[in-house]
């Protein structure tokens, strides 16, 4: 019995092994545990920490919690740069594979963060459609951040099986990226949200009880149902602002994960650069809440951003590695074509708004 019982736990023992050692997109297993392992820690400490407690976070401290999630995406850009083991599948050139990594992963990190920039501006109105008090809303971001690294890992998966399996649909990429930002460029809508009639939230309030009545952070209350006369679940407006700040993560999105993969094919610098972006914009949001009228020509910045992606897929891609017609442009190119764009858009934004009183 006890040798049956030494074989068992032998067998377990080998078989955890065998599957912290295995790969996944390029990367060992235990990596990918590792580095959710610390986000996880840092949202605990966020939340059961930091703020522990329903209180409206001032711009201050919401500048100061960005401060912290960007060092910390920096500090892992050193990790990329001197430790890290980029798969050579995921690269066009097998030289200085590091710099390359690193180098991607600034630009994709950059790129996200000004991406989901706009997103900004969408919380803000779902807030105000829900009327949520400021105290709550950290509650509801925080939260939201949960699903955003669940369904972005499912994106990024499923994007990285596609872009390694058929390299020419990043030329679909491509054409898309340049017509988001060709739209982007040409718009002259804002952002206008018809809450009343999404049909995700019809679906919600039709198939769940919903209170109009927002309780302390609570997402679900108890309360007696009318028609039954008994105690029944109901879901309070916190609840269906999470539903519509994780549908718009999901939309922005779909512009996103082509762009990121525009940068680079690498899974592991793919997630980790969407994640470390996500986590430093959803901490400013109180701060670019209040003055997000100041950023009015960012959406230029961001739509030349995406068509100079678009074009540089087609070009190393097309006219460099297929036809032979031009020389390659190195990765180092996109982050300065980034940082210059999105740069010089904020700086012409502030200028210009300069005057205009900030919401309070």
């Amino acid at each position: 019995m006890r040798a049956l019982v030494c074989d068992l736990v032998n067998g377990v023992q080998m078989d955890v092994l065998h599957y912290l050692t295995g790969e996944f997109a390029g990367q060992p297993i235990w990596l990918w545990l590792s580095f959710l392992s610390v986000i996880g820690f840092l949202l605990w400490l966020d939340l059961g920490v930091i703020n522990n407690h329903d209180a409206v976070i001032s711009p201050a401290k919401s500048a100061l919690m960005w401060f912290g999630f960007a060092s910390l995406a920096g500090l892992f850009g050193l990790y990329v740069a001197y430790v890290y083991e980029p798969d050579p599948r995921y690269y066009l050139s097998p030289d200085n594979l590091n710099q390359q990594a690193v180098i991607q992963y600034f630009t994709g990190y950059l790129l996200e963060t000004a991406l989901a920039f706009d997103n900004i501006f969408v919380i803000s109105l779902i807030f105000t459609y829900f009327a949520v008090p400021r105290e709550y809303q950290h509650r509801v971001l925080f939260w939201g951040i949960i699903g955003a690294i669940v369904f972005r890992a499912i994106f990024i998966s499923a994007g990285a099986a596609v872009v390694n399996s058929w390299t020419w649909v990043l030329y679909f990429f491509a054409a898309f990226l340049i017509w988001t930002g060709w739209r982007m460029l040409t718009s002259n809508g804002g952002h206008e949200m018809n809450l009343a009639d999404n049909g995700v939230l019809k679906f919600v309030r039709k198939h769940m009880k919903v209170t109009d009545r927002i309780e302390n952070h609570n997402f679900f209350v108890k309360q007696i149902d009318p028609k039954s006369g008994k105690l029944a679940t109901y879901a309070t407006p916190l609840f269906l602002a999470l539903i519509m700040v994780e549908g718009a993560d999901i939309v922005f999105a779909v512009d996103s994960v082509p762009a990121i993969f525009a940068v680079t094919r690498d899974p592991f610098i793919v997630y980790t650069s969407n994640i470390f972006a996500i986590l430093g914009l959803r901490s400013m949001y109180f701060m670019l809440a209040a003055a997000v009228e100041r950023f009015a020509y960012l959406k230029y910045g961001l739509s030349l951003v995406l068509v100079l992606i678009g074009v540089k897929i087609i070009w190393n891609f097309g006219l460099s590695k297929e036809l032979g017609w031009a020389p390659y442009l190195e990765p180092h190119w996109a982050l300065i074509g980034t940082l210059s764009l999105i740069g010089g858009a904020i700086l012409y934004s502030l200028i210009r708004t300069r005057k205009q009183p900030t919401a309070t």
